[in-house]
């Protein structure tokens, strides 16, 4: 005998895709501490441009909709358009209105990737300049160099435009971008001027500063007010002594 119930056709539904957060890989604490420093200065110098745009650093970026698997995470970027105080789990492109402006690439000890797959992917995504730093570079090599800076030009697209041994680059964000100190001590800096001679202070260094002055300027009123009391004391004793005369 034939069921009279309905029959209901069985629905595949694809599972969501997921964009994890992490590939829980480490980096060295040199690497770190240089993309921390330089993505805090690079913060500050587009604050005070007051310009709208997002400093980050080490955040997947996903870049095709629908495969979790086509992402990078670059050490520093600038996501112009978004604001610093909003804060990304992941970015995807597709949802931002536009590429980042800059990213910073520290090599590690996967040379490869830094030096060829992050620009292809750079170049696939629409970055507009993407700054190489390598602070490993084995003396005199004939293949790394310290920095390599592509930028994306009219009816060239996105090439290298400047390979150099020299300790700073200039960033189309209107900043030279520069290492400074020695060994574990290296750190990059945001710096200004017509030749990136001028560093932009750190926190550390803008308190410092301010303390400094502070403790000058109290130092000063501590002298003004002995002067006051020693200009008081030297008119008493004038007036005593007038007072005497008479």
């Amino acid at each position: 005998m034939l069921s009279s119930a309905p029959v209901t056709a069985a629905i595949r539904r694809s599972p969501p895709v997921l964009y994890p957060e992490t590939d829980h890989m480490g980096e060295g604490e040199l690497q770190w501490f240089m993309a921390k420093l330089l993505q805090e200065q690079l913060a500050a110098w587009l604050a005070a441009r007051r310009v709208v745009a997002h400093a980050g650093g080490n955040t997947f970026l996903y870049y095709r909709e629908g495969d979790p698997h086509a992402r990078i995470a670059p050490d520093v970027y600038v996501l112009p358009g978004v604001p610093q105080e909003q804060l990304g789990k992941t970015w995807r492109m597709w949802e931002l209105t536009a590429p980042p402006s800059l990213a910073v690439e520290i090599v590690s000890n996967d040379a490869h990737k830094d030096y060829f797959d992050a620009p292809a992917i750079h170049s696939e995504i629409g970055t507009r300049e993407l700054v190489v730093y390598d602070p490993e570079m084995p003396a005199r090599s004939k293949t790394r160099v310290r920095f390599q800076v592509f930028r994306r030009l009219p009816k060239r697209g996105f090439v290298l435009t400047e390979s150099t041994q020299e300790d700073r680059v200039r960033s189309a964000l209107g900043c030279f971008l520069r290492v400074v100190g020695r060994g574990d001590a290296r750190r990059l800096r945001v710096a200004k001027g017509p030749r990136g001679d001028e560093l932009l202070p750190t926190d550390a260094e803008r308190l410092a500063s301010l303390t400094k002055r502070a403790s000058a300027e109290a130092r000063r009123a501590a002298e003004l007010e002995a002067e006051v009391v020693a200009t008081q004391a030297r008119v008493a004793e004038l007036e005593a002594e007038l007072a005497r005369r008479r």
